[in-house]
């Protein structure tokens, strides 16, 4: 790492452009060049910031614009104009859309990492790193003959040995209180999915729970309608799970759950599930389980559960919802602003390495062998599902406040995802406020900006596949509207991907729990199931090991981050916009501390919206 200096003691007229090339007739092989600025004092006195943050290559030309951002109505020097057109043209031949899935957002047409411009990839640490983690994984593995092995589990305690080293406090937790009712119902609100459960204040008319099966339940003297009324029962409904493609395994497609599950916030506050019943349409091969049944009914109910609401998180809310979707955004950013752009500016940062994991992603997780290809669904069910969820998604369940509400989870107390959510939402709706206001003061520049217009019809396009049900705008028309929108990207990419992702091995890694591989079918009977069926309906030896070592590699804390509210980078040139971003630090700061507080009271602590937990972008 250097800085250089140049002096001149001539006058450099306005200053419009700056011009870095790597000299294409130096001999000696070929050494990339990294350039992250450079900083131009006048002899006047003025102080011209040029961002450049990329690697140059051998007889490579960059043409760099610097000092304020500027809108495309603002530009009127024909240089500048010119520069702008030409550098978008550029984008545009090297950001390209493609389209494998009518259904299914686009992607970048990249087909290997190695074709990224280089400041999109890895770091060659997070490369290194990532590597050496599932080295290690796979190392242990074999050496312990885990890996690869096809015979079943004979008990829950063999399993508790996968790993020498690779524990947590909550997987331990969860080692321990996985039959736990409360703890199963806590998971639903503070774990790996809380985007499913809502209020229920009518039973949906296939589901045939009776005010008698679930009466021992609640408290002494209330009823099921009671407590409805009272908004203390709640449901998760499977639906999206009905009739979806499986795998074929031996011969035999496996099965998978389109559950209802019925919850009871209790007077101690704990969540309770109080009925299941494992399929959508009822029948007397169908029964609703019950807390009262046997142990072994009891957890197979709620493993079924559990697995279908795994494979939702994982295609639907996961990969989906945060990947693919901020693919979209990164790849609209690229191809619709220049570098100039202040909305560039301000969201470039929240695009790093997201088209570098992805790539990885559908050749590894969706690869032959990858963790969601072997799951019950396979590879076409885990399509047809991430193509259900995406017909589904709307606008509004992509904005917390909105999402919170429509589901009635308002006061449901122990929400610690709804509350530390809310607040960050919050801070990162005042933080885009305040910058889109500074360059945006008035609705007439948002309609004049053709930029943003072209920016937010290509994510409606691309993303969402033009659906106007979605309620995803496909043009701008006032301020307000740019606000929320960059507000949800911002926080969709940072903090919803944090709550989806860094809990995995925390709570996905026990499979007595839940796994997104089950090889016996949902009981249809009651009493013809012990511990050895569940056992049999878990995944064997290999595959255990082999969606335990993913979840570890996914939810590691590498080295190389950059969390939410830090801009390495330096892009703006105007003291206004740096110093929204120091109050916007000091607010994700205030928070982190009020986070930890809290949770030093709890005994299973939320930690995984904590500032410092949470990574600007999607980068693993």
């Amino acid at each position: 790492t250097g800085a250089y200096t140049i002096k001149t003691s001539m006058s450099l007229g306005k200053l419009l452009l700056v011009k870095a090339e790597k000299d294409p007739f130096f001999l000696i092989s070929e050494d990339e060049w990294y350039c992250s600025r450079i900083v131009v004092t006048t002899p006047e006195g003025d102080v011209v910031l040029f961002p450049c943050y990329r690697w140059i290559s051998r007889g490579e030309l960059v043409e760099l614009r610097g000092g304020r951002a500027m809108k495309v109505f603002e530009d009127d020097h024909p240089l500048l104009i010119d520069h702008r057109r030409n550098e978008l043209l550029d984008k545009k031949k090297l950001y390209q859309w493609e389209i494998t899935d009518e259904k299914l957002p686009h992607h970048s047409h990249f087909k290997n990492v190695s074709e990224f411009p280089a400041e999109l990839r890895f770091s060659a640490a997070k490369s290194d790193e990532m590597f050496h983690t599932k080295r290690m994984t796979g190392a242990e593995l074999m050496f312990k003959g885990l890996a690869g092995s096809t015979e079943q589990w004979k008990n829950t305690d063999d399993m508790k040995k996968i790993f020498w080293f690779k524990k947590t406090t909550i997987s331990e937790y969860v080692m321990q209180h996985w039959k736990d009712d409360d703890f199963f119902g806590f998971q639903f609100l503070n774990a790996i999915n809380p985007n499913v459960i809502k209020r229920c204040s009518e039973l949906p008319p296939n589901f045939s729970v009776t005010e008698e099966m679930v009466k021992p339940f609640l408290r002494d003297g209330t009823s099921l309608k009671q407590e409805m009324g009272k908004g203390n029962i709640f449901i998760c409904d499977q639906k999206i799970m009905d009739g979806i493609p499986t795998r074929m395994y031996d011969g035999h497609p496996l099965q998978v759950a389109a559950g209802l599950c019925l919850f009871y916030m209790n007077p101690e506050n704990k969540l309770m599930p109080i009925a299941i019943q494992l399929h959508q349409q009822p029948s007397e091969q169908n029964p609703i389980f019950l807390p009262s049944d046997s142990e072994a009914d009891w957890l197979l109910a709620k493993l079924f559960i559990r697995s279908s609401d795994l494979l939702e998180h994982q295609a639907v809310y996961h990969l989906m919802s945060t990947h693919f979707l901020a693919e979209v955004f990164a790849i609209a950013t690229f191809r619709c602003f220049p570098e100039i752009h202040p909305l560039y500016k301000l969201l470039i940062p929240h695009f790093r390495y997201t088209l570098n994991v992805n790539s990885g992603a559908r050749n590894s997780l969706l690869g032959p062998d990858g963790p969601l290809t072997i799951s019950s669904l396979g590879y076409e069910g885990i399509k047809e599902l991430m193509r259900r969820g995406l017909s589904r998604m709307t606008y509004s369940s992509l904005c917390l406040p909105e999402n919170i509400a429509a589901r009635g989870l308002q006061s449901i107390p122990n929400f610690y995802y709804r509350d530390d959510g809310l607040k960050l939402w919050n801070i990162i709706n005042s933080f885009v406020k305040y910058i889109v206001e500074h360059y945006y003061p008035s609705d007439s520049d948002v309609c004049k900006d053709t930029e943003l217009q072209e920016w937010i019809n290509e994510i409606f396009t691309h993303g969402v596949l033009g659906n106007k049900l979605s309620g995803f705008p496909a043009s701008f028309n006032t301020v307000e509207e740019v606000i929320k929108f960059i507000t949800m990207v911002i926080f969709t990419v940072s903090v919803q991907h944090a709550a989806l992702n860094n809990e995995q091995f925390d709570y996905s890694s026990w499979m007595p729990y839940g796994s997104g591989l089950l090889h016996k079918p949902a009981p249809t009977t009651k009493g013809q199931s012990s511990m050895t069926t569940l056992l049999e309906t878990l995944p064997n030896i290999g595959e255990t090991v082999k969606f335990a070592g993913m979840l570890w590699v996914l939810s590691h804390k590498y080295t190389d981050v950059v969390l939410l509210g830090q801009y390495p980078e330096e892009r703006f040139d105007e003291p206004t916009p740096k110093q929204m971003i120091k109050e916007f630090q000091a607010e994700l700061s205030y928070l982190s501390e009020e986070i930890t507080a809290r949770n030093s009271r709890l005994e299973v602590p939320y930690t995984y919206l904590n500032p410092t937990e949470i990574e600007n972008s999607v980068t693993i």
